[in-house]
Formats: structure tokens, sequence, C-alpha cells
């Protein structure tokens, strides 16, 4: 450990012991993603794709806590809220208006789990593009069968 010198403890003093990792705890909620169960975006919050995740990883994680991003509007976090509480597991509201965060909720440990994927997979721009290309092809399909 390094020596102090009057500047480190005058800024210890000012503003509090500096947390290792500072930056990753501002991003997910106040937690480290080594302990992460799984990590929601503020759009994937209020969605019911969301929701659904969300609960499947509460049944499967009962003894976590569930953070939420005080900036997200009441109205989506309620049924995140519910289910928080339908599983016993604990949630606090982070509100922190130093910080800007894209990370709407947060399943966390209390110690590190190193779960390798946290974030909720998007279907993949891939899938979406190939339905709209089956959607095209059953409409020019029908096309054929009236034109011709």
């Amino acid at each position: 450990m390094a020596n102090k010198n009057v500047d480190d403890y005058l800024t210890e003093g000012m503003y509090g012991t500096r947390l290792p990792k500072d930056a990753e705890r501002k991003q997910f909620l106040g937690t480290l993603r080594e302990r992460i169960v799984l990590a929601l975006t503020i759009g994937q919050v209020m969605t019911d794709k969301g929701v659904k995740k969300l609960e499947e990883a509460m049944k499967e994680n009962p003894n976590t806590t569930l953070l939420i991003n005080g900036h997200v509007s009441y109205r989506f976090l309620k049924e995140e809220k519910e289910l928080a509480k339908k599983y016993n597991i604990t949630y606090t509201t982070i509100t922190n208006e130093e910080s800007d965060t894209e990370i709407g909720a947060v399943l966390t440990y209390d110690h590190a789990i190193d779960k390798e994927n946290i974030f909720m997979e998007e279907e993949p721009e891939e899938t979406k593009q190939s339905k709209e290309q089956e959607n095209t092809s059953f409409l020019s399909k029908i096309k054929k069968i009236f034109l011709d």
C-alpha cells in the first residue's frame, strides 16, 4: 500500500473512501458485474419479454436482490416490484443524480458468481429480417395467384 499524503487524506475526508471499480458500480446501479444474475436495460424493463426473463431469473435465484433504476417511471416498475414481492426478493430503488446509466434493473447477489452472460439477448436483426422476407414472399405468392 502506498504512503498517503495530505491530499489523499483530505480527499478521503471530503468524498469518502474510494471504492474499487467505481465506474462499474455506477453503471450497474451500485453493484459489481461479477455479482449480477440478470441486467435489463431501461427499454427491456418496459417490455413483457424483460418482465418474463426477470421472473425466470427470480425463480432460479431466490436469494438475490433486485436493484431498480429510480429514473424509470413507476408505472413500468410496478410489475417488477410485484414479482419481487411474489418471490420474497428484496428490492431497492437506486436514484443516482451524478451518473447516467442505461441499466433499468439488476438482479444481483451479495457475493461473486461470475456469470458470463448477464444481459437479456435481443432478437437478432437477421431473424427480424427473415420474418419480414417470409411475409413478403407469402404476399408475393398470393399476388401471383390472383394476377396469373
